[in-house]
């Protein structure tokens, strides 16, 4: 079975996804966050799918799109940068994105997501996969999306259990995602609410049949998740804290690199401890949050190692 590292906005850029695969690894492969069309490309999109900057870390661009005007620039995007692989998402459930027909809000129109995989037939130096949600309002939606893309070629399809409205909040529904996974003709990959080797094993042993699990927030709070379960045994805490340490010196080398000034190598650490806070103390946490100094973050960190 297939661990895949799910994106998350702000946290999982190209500098974390090599640092992790470099230190701790234990995934198939890394999704980009998603790439967006707003009248033009983001630099910091741009800069995320460099194949430059993601050399000998198997990564995959996520794509988001309400419709083929915007996912024709990014497809451009992806194949200049040598991919061969890219991910869709219908799973965003965020309303800067569903309000302009972005992300989840694609499961209550399937005639356009009928027109967005047409689009993905034309290139078909691309291997396709699509990241989606239980539904948008009610779990039929779903349903009816996932017959309609066993009408298309995919690589599979990763599902996230959960309506938009949810978001991130109560539980994931497994029956609605049993549902979906009988009725889909592709391989599929179970996503949500995986913080533990125990939860991947629940995951395989209920659905033998997986393709494979995408984590994100769990890898994120766990860097080592995966590797613990490759392995099939979890590490002890003091051990998980020390490769989240090793995980953070890179990135802060890097951080202080490449940002501009204090407050933005600041900014840049505080969202990689939002996840760890569990394996910290209280005091530690508060300093490395509350701090606007380079000089006392950098000596919470020292203490802690």
């Amino acid at each position: 079975m297939h661990l895949f590292f799910a994106p998350l906005q702000g946290y999982t850029d190209y500098l974390y996804r090599n640092a992790h695969r470099l230190l701790v690894g234990g995934v198939d492969a890394y999704f980009t966050p998603f790439v967006r069309w707003d009248g033009s490309l983001r630099n910091k999109d741009v800069r995320d799918v460099l194949a430059s900057n993601n050399e000998g870390t198997p990564v995959v661009p996520q794509l988001i799109a309400a419709d083929v005007d915007e996912l024709n620039p990014l497809l451009d995007l992806v194949e200049q940068q040598g991919y061969r692989r890219v991910d869709f998402n219908m799973g965003c459930p965020f309303p800067l994105q569903t309000g302009r027909g972005r992300g989840s809000a694609l499961l209550a129109r399937p005639d356009r997501v009928r027109l967005l995989m047409e689009a993905f037939r034309q290139r078909p130096g691309l291997q396709l996969s699509v990241k989606m949600r239980a539904g948008f309002d009610n779990a039929s939606q779903g349903l009816e999306v996932v017959s309609l893309l066993n009408d298309y070629p995919l690589e599979f399809i990763t599902i996230h259990p959960r309506l938009t409205s949810q978001q991130y909040k109560g539980s994931v529904d497994g029956e609605a995602f049993g549902r979906m996974l009988s009725a889909s003709h592709h391989r599929v990959v179970f996503n949500g609410d995986v913080g533990s080797v125990a939860d991947i094993d629940g995951i395989a042993q209920r659905w033998p049949q997986l393709h494979g699990v995408m984590v994100g927030r769990g890898l994120l709070a766990r860097p080592t998740l995966a590797a613990e379960w490759r392995q099939g045994t979890s590490l002890p805490e003091a051990e998980v804290l020390r490769v989240s340490l090793a995980l953070h010196n890179r990135l802060f080398d890097n951080a202080c690199r490449l940002l501009q000034g204090d407050q933005q190598v600041l900014a840049r650490m505080r969202a990689f401890w939002e996840y760890q806070q569990p394996l910290i103390d209280k005091k530690s946490y508060k300093r490395l949050m509350r701090t606007s100094s380079l000089r006392n973050y950098e000596e919470t960190v020292r203490n802690m190692q």
